[in-house]
Parts: C-alpha cells; structure tokens; sequence
C-alpha cells in the first residue's frame, strides 16, 4: 500500500497557553507553514495558530 500524501501537523498557540489543535496538510501543495486564526478556549478569545512538529 501506498503512503498517504497527507501529514498530521501541530498548530500551537501564540498565547502560550500550551492548547493546540492537529490538523492534516499535504506537503506538495502547502509548502509554507500553517498559520491560523483560531478560538483558545484557555485565553477564552481568538489567537493565532501557528505550526509545529507533532511528536
């Protein structure tokens, strides 16, 4: 079986708050890091969400 095209990656808060979410992204057509605007519901507003590793 083929591998899928398809990554899990980290979006990590910039609020330091330690809350992410794991999301997909395929690599040939995203090459750029993930950034996203997205609900913190430890700093209880919208933040940015920005990519990482996901170990």
């Amino acid at each position: 079986m083929a591998k899928p095209t398809t990554i899990l990656v980290k979006l990590e808060s910039t609020a330091d708050t330690g809350y992410y979410y794991v999301t997909k992204k395929n690599p040939r057509t995203q090459t750029e890091k993930l950034s996203f605007r997205k609900y913190d519901p430890v700093a209880r507003k919208h933040v940015v969400f920005k990519e990482a590793r996901l170990k």
